[in-house]
């Protein structure tokens, strides 16, 4: 299963990155082949200072070896071996009126010291941040991911939304980091679902990935913005580093097994602001976004 979605997750980024070059049209992602001392390794590809995207990275890992004490505790295991592969992106686009966007899809594999995998579960999900809020767009976001969840369990969408909803929340501001999508974790074998089946399930949320987006990016990237339109996109970036700094399991997990740091925290907007206090004026198109942040709501039906 590890090799089967370690190869899956190679041929995804190599899809990813070559519409995303295409549709930026002037940049082109860098790639970065890299080694973790304790095992393992990567590909990251960055893409920087682009006509549409300002800063992007869209990475396959695949690392293995003694799982930290503090991670075991986490786990609540013994003293395992662990093998970890995903693809993890993250896009920052120039236009504010273009959102930001997140995702990930990962297997997870512990082993005792005989080598017998004693734990394999699935995670991953995608989910939107915007920084001016068209609802047209939620709704297609949302339908994407509710159309791949339908072909497996009618209760998919409405479970991982809601997790999605509840896992990235700041909850030192009281507020959702975007409009969600799809979270979900510890997919384990069930009566119902075998390692294969969530294999089919989560192929099937990570191949919906660019028809979720692309037509977002592609409907709002040449719209006009002003400097304040700007400013107020990096003051809510300076949010989504709070969350990925101060909440978000994956950038923990990646510190404290030794990742590679460039590349956890590739997910780092290029330029962002914190302003004191502050609040949108009254009855603008900002303080409608915030409304929405500080109660998710059911976007389709």
């Amino acid at each position: 299963m590890k090799d089967k979605f370690y190869q899956y997750i190679l041929q995804l980024q190599d899809t990813i990155t070559a519409k995303l070059e295409a549709i930026d049209g002037q940049a082109k992602f860098q790639e970065d082949l890299w080694e973790r001392p304790g095992g393992g390794g990567g590909r990251t590809r960055v893409i920087e200072n682009g006509s549409v995207f300002e800063k992007g990275g869209v990475n396959t890992s695949a690392v293995h070896g003694h799982l930290p004490e503090t991670m075991q505790k986490a786990f609540n295991v013994g003293d395992v071996d662990f093998y970890a592969c995903g693809l993890s992106l993250v896009l920052h686009p120039i236009n504010p009126m273009v959102p930001t966007v997140h995702a990930n899809w990962r297997y997870f594999e512990m082993y005792d010291k005989a080598g017998n995998v004693v734990g394999s579960w699935f995670g991953g999900g995608q989910d939107l941040t915007p920084y001016y809020l068209f609802e047209e767009d939620a709704q297609h976001f949302h339908q994407i991911c509710k159309n791949a969840c339908d072909k497996h369990n009618p209760e998919f969408y409405p479970k991982y939304k809601k997790v999605c909803d509840e896992y990235f929340w700041n909850a030192h501001r009281n507020e959702a980091r975007g409009i969600g999508g799809l979270f979900f974790d510890h997919l384990v074998e069930t009566e119902t679902m075998n390692m294969e089946a969530w294999y089919n399930f989560v192929i099937e949320v990570g191949n919906s990935f660019l028809a979720s987006y692309v037509p977002i990016v592609e409907k709002r990237k040449d719209l006009p913005y002003s400097d304040a339109n700007r400013t107020w996109q990096e003051i809510r970036r300076g949010r989504y580093v709070e969350f990925n700094l101060v909440h978000d399991r994956g950038t923990i997990f990646g510190l404290k097994t030794n990742g590679r740091i460039e590349s956890i925290l590739m997910s780092l907007p290029p330029h962002v602001q914190w302003v004191y206090d502050h609040q949108p004026e009254p009855g603008s198109e900002e303080e409608k976004l915030l409304k929405v942040l500080a109660n998710p709501k059911a976007w389709i039906n």
